[in-house]
């Protein structure tokens, strides 16, 4: 695995990874250099563009393409660029990110191009409906497009329970179920959501959903969804105990069964992954804070191969 980040001379953190036209593509959010305070909010986290990276061989050389979308460029955004994703049908890119309205309420938006490395154009509002961070976009053998998203927290998503933004509500406790990542298919033109929102849920080792208490396995942020041996690989950031967890199901839509932990902790406190096959090898792009000595909003994209057993299982790595 690699121990150093793929890209040195900017600060950039949850790497959304795809093959497009034979060379791997990543779309990372873009951490700002400068100084912050933490907040549960993700004050910190201050971001307003986007750059795109690519690679011909798998810890080769990485390319970046330049800025390729702006805050100032979308109609509706006011701030916080956050982890975005990208998606490919019908001979044009679509690039998938969230960022908080007028109104400080966090959208998902959508802008398309002509080529992998961008630019993208905006669409003039955000997707209907939407709502939270970090959206996870799959497209499976079929065609048909799948959108994941949410994070509690400053995400949030617990805000939503209800059908309308509470600013004011609370997140589940103890043995209540765990929030879920919303989901849904996308329109044939990759633009909306194609249908009413559904929960991925995931199930514990007794077949019941993961309780809020249960924090090595509930979802936090980051949802990612890839496909090995007909088998759908859910994973996420268990956000507090800062794990890669996945779970699988026969199914895009679940209900989906943990079955263990990708990643342990990296240094810094947030994670975010993506899972890719390239050239017959499969690769984990992740961030850790290591090239700013551990600052949290500072972070670096690194990559790793990852390995499956017989049974469908992934094998841990410690970063």
């Amino acid at each position: 695995m690699s121990t150093k980040p793929i890209i040195t001379h900017l600060f950039t953190a949850d790497p959304s990874a795809h093959v497009f036209d034979d060379r791997i593509y990543v779309y990372p959010s873009h951490d700002r250099d400068i100084d912050a305070q933490a907040t549960d909010e993700g004050d910190e986290y201050q971001m307003v563009d986007y750059h795109v990276f690519s690679m011909e061989e798998a810890f080769g050389p990485v390319t970046d393409h330049g800025c390729v979308l702006h805050v100032k460029d979308v109609p509706w955004a006011a701030a916080k660029m956050w982890a975005p994703d990208a998606a490919k049908k019908n001979g044009k890119y679509y690039f998938y990110f969230p960022a908080k309205d007028k109104d400080e309420i966090f959208r998902i938006g959508v802008a398309t191009g002509d080529s992998p490395a961008g630019p993208f154009s905006p669409q003039p509002r955000p997707m209907k409906g939407s709502y939270s961070i970090d959206p996870a976009v799959f497209v499976d053998d079929d065609g048909q497009a799948y959108i994941y998203f949410g994070g509690i927290w400053g995400g949030q998503l617990q805000n939503w329970v209800n059908g309308s933004f509470d600013p004011d509500a609370p997140l589940p406790e103890g043995s209540q179920p765990a929030l879920s990542c919303k989901m849904a298919k996308l329109t044939d033109d990759m633009l909306e959501f194609g249908e009413e929102l559904k929960d991925a849920v995931i199930l514990g080792p007794d077949g019941k959903p993961v309780s809020a208490q249960d924090e090595e396995r509930r979802f936090f942020e980051g949802p990612w969804m890839h496909k090995y041996n007909g088998l759908y690989y859910f994973s996420y950031s268990t956000g507090t105990t800062h794990l890669i967890a996945y779970a699988t199901s026969e199914s895009p839509y679940g209900p989906f069964t943990h079955r263990g932990t990708i990643l342990t902790p990296p240094q810094g406190w947030t994670t975010h992954h993506s899972i890719v096959e390239y050239k017959g090898r499969w690769y984990l792009f992740y961030h850790d804070a290591s090239m700013s000595g551990g600052i949290n909003h500072k972070r670096s994209v690194k990559m790793a191969e990852i390995t499956y057993n017989a049974d469908g299982t992934i094998n841990t790595i410690d970063p």
